[in-house]
């Protein structure tokens, strides 16, 4: 069993809200003896206090209970707290109890605010209903008690002062999703309160192989470097920061033995884009081409110091104008290829089809090698490392979504058969599909997981989810894949880009002074302001209406004849 990481110092778990009506006051309620935050409704100002101001008929405050501070952000004239209202256990990492943000609630401090110019009033307005965005962030989760942001190996290996310090310094910065909005309550040397909190997926089950219980566990952790939305955010930044790179952690606990997986997404690491212009697939365009090369070795060069080995598997098409992406990405892989860093084309759509999943086996072959020589994490019920990671599978499509989350889904059920193997549970010619109710859990874990990053990136579930599910290809499946397609086009032309914004505000990827020209952000080269939700609409219903006809002659021809035309645009 692996040892427990606690933090030096403990987070509140449970805080009384308190809003008087010129102050903010956060009591901690789960039996330490804190003292109490007191946050300014006029300009955010925080401190500590001893005890409760008095109340009275003209200072009745409103109370709620809350389970966390997530941080605070200042705009122009104001600044805005951030509290965890609800709060749902979905499970535990490494022994320690691991909690879904469910509802957030955005505390206004901006009182100062009508002493403030006009203009300085409209846009700190504009500004601020961005913030509700944040209200319904997807996929926020935390701990009390270890920090999440690490993955099973890299937690073993941090080193016992690092353990001790609070587990904000602790985090690795690429996962913490609000670190931009903690630094003024850093600064107020607020530690207590400082709750990391990842953005990402946490799914877990408990199920019988034989007379031994397993528990398996499956985490995404989403870089914050480069967030974003599926059309606004592609590629890499000069930096090499890439748009959806997600971490993946597979974890499998029995008899006191734990083993861990880790695998990494991304989008293909050089500048391009596609600009949203109404069309069901815009073009996609490369900038800046002569940086390809030092973008993507500055992206593996940072892979390489955190995972080492790193294998990179692209499945976009080989033709089209995939095709031109991935031409630019083998021809940057040529310069960067060494005996840590190898690259792999599997073009999945023209080999597997929308059907033919089973041929992913061809995939596997090729890269077997690189899995084993590379293997996983292992710790017997000691606690002691039996195995360690050296290298990682670093996948990418277009959006780094459906295709991805199918391959990633073999490469991690391969591994996992490995780790029951060397942990005595399975003989050598037996697999999970030995085992029905363990392999129904399992292909449900990773289709929760697909679906979970999906609609944080595009706002919709995930396309092939179907076969990731149930193994297989199905009818209802494939009209989820045109409902959820085209639901995308609509999110993408209408609604994405405000959601950017918000996004870009809550990271600090745009910082708000009163220097700086007073004009909202904006995203420019989208659409018109005239674009119209009816038109959005209407085009919507009639693709699905072509859709769902189109299925309907498929299943008078034969599901499998007729999938092999269906063309997704991922």
């Amino acid at each position: 069993m692996m040892e427990k990481t606690d933090s030096g110092q403990k987070l509140y778990t449970r805080m009384r809200l308190w809003e008087f009506p010129d102050q903010y006051i956060v009591e901690p309620t789960d039996g330490s003896s804190g003292s109490f935050l007191a946050i300014s409704r006029g300009d955010g100002s925080m401190k500590l206090i001893d005890m409760l101001p008095e109340c009275s008929s003209l200072r009745v405050p409103k109370i709620r209970n809350v389970f966390g501070v997530i941080g605070m952000l200042k705009l122009i004239a104001g600044s805005y707290l951030i509290v965890i209202t609800d709060r749902e256990c979905v499970g535990s990492y490494l022994g320690h109890p691991i909690f879904k943000a469910c509802s957030l609630k955005i505390l206004h401090c901006n009182h100062s605010l009508k002493n403030s110019p006009s203009e300085q009033k409209k846009v700190e307005t504009e500004f601020a209903d961005l913030l509700s965005v944040a209200e319904n962030t997807p996929g926020l989760y935390f701990s009390y008690d270890v920090n999440l942001t690490l993955s099973s190996q890299r937690l073993y290996e941090l080193g016992d002062e690092s353990k001790l310090l609070p587990l904000w310094r602790q985090a690795d910065p690429r996962f913490l999703w609000n670190n931009y909005l903690l630094e003024l309550l850093i600064d107020n040397k607020l530690d207590p309160f400082l709750l990391p909190l990842i953005q990402g997926s946490f799914q877990h089950f408990q199920a019988a192989v034989g007379r031994v219980i397993t528990d398996v566990t499956l985490i995404a952790r989403r870089c914050s470097r480069r967030n974003g939305t599926r059309m606004w955010r592609r590629g890499a930044d000069s930096d090499g920061y890439v748009a959806n790179f997600v971490e993946t952690e597979q974890i499998i606990q029995m008899h006191g033995y734990t083993a861990s997986f880790v695998q990494v997404r991304g989008s293909m690491p050089f500048t391009w884009e596609q600009i949203v212009d109404l069309t069901y697939k815009p073009k996609f365009e490369i900038v800046k081409p002569e940086e390809a090369t030092r973008i993507a070795e500055r992206h593996f060069l940072d892979l390489r110091k955190t995972y080492r080995a790193v294998l990179a598997v692209d499945l976009v098409n080989k033709h089209g104008g995939e095709g031109y992406l991935s031409a630019k990405f083998a021809d940057a892989m040529q310069h960067i290829a060494s005996d840590d860093v190898r690259y792999v084309h599997f073009d999945f759509h023209h080999i597997c089809g929308h059907i033919h999943f089973e041929r992913l086996s061809i995939l596997y072959q090729q890269i077997e090698d690189f899995l084993e020589k590379n293997g996983y994490f292992l710790l017997n019920e000691r606690g002691e490392k039996l195995k360690e990671q050296l290298g990682v599978v670093r996948t990418n499509c277009i959006d780094c979504l459906d295709r991805t989350n199918v391959t990633q889904s073999l490469f991690g059920r391969k591994v996992l058969e490995w780790q029951l193997r060397r942990m005595g549970v399975f003989t050598a010619e037996e697999t999970i599909d030995s085992h029905p109710n363990f392999n129904d859990e399992y292909k449900i874990l990773w289709a929760n997981h697909g679906d979970d990053i999906s609609i944080q990136y595009s706002g919709t579930p995930a396309l092939k989810g179907d076969f990731v599910r149930f193994g297989k290809r199905t009818t209802q499946g494939i009209l989820n894949d045109f409902k959820n397609a085209l639901m995308r086009y609509y999110l993408n032309n209408f609604v994405d880009g405000t959601k950017q914004d918000a996004i870009d505000l809550l990271q600090g990827h745009y910082i708000v002074s009163v220097s700086r020209d007073l004009t909202a952000p904006s995203q420019q080269e989208g659409l018109p302001a005239v674009a119209s939700f009816r038109v959005a609409l209407s085009l919507v219903l009639a693709g699905l209406f072509l859709a769902t006809v189109s299925l309907r002659q498929g299943n008078e021809l034969g599901l499998s004849s007729h999938s092999e035309y269906i063309s997704y645009p991922f």
